[in-house]
């Protein structure tokens, strides 16, 4: 079996993107605001966050309106919840050896 640390994903290594990956793992889907309030960041921090996520295609993005007001809510993809249980699964086997 390959080392789990070798399986761990870089594009997780940051807190907020597990956030994000956790809350989205969880729920059909989220709002910006909602992720927002989830996370306590900055709206540019939690976009760039957003931005990786979905340029790796772990997230799928959908832009529309409530009334006249825009919503952008996300969801994460069948390649990111693949991406986000091999990576939690690595974390697991690490913590396991470590017992």
């Amino acid at each position: 079996m390959k080392d789990p640390i070798q399986q761990l994903n870089k594009v997780f290594d940051s807190r907020v993107r597990i956030g994000i990956m956790s809350a989205l793992a969880v729920n059909e889907q989220l709002n910006f605001n909602d992720l927002k309030g989830l996370m306590d960041i900055t709206d540019g921090n939690l976009a760039s966050h957003l931005k990786t996520l979905e340029e790796n295609n772990y997230i799928k993005v959908q832009k529309g309106f409530i009334g006249r007001k825009t919503n952008t809510t996300y969801s994460i993809t069948k390649a990111g919840e693949k991406a986000f249980r091999a990576h939690l699964d690595a974390l697991e086997e690490i913590i396991k050896k470590l017992n």
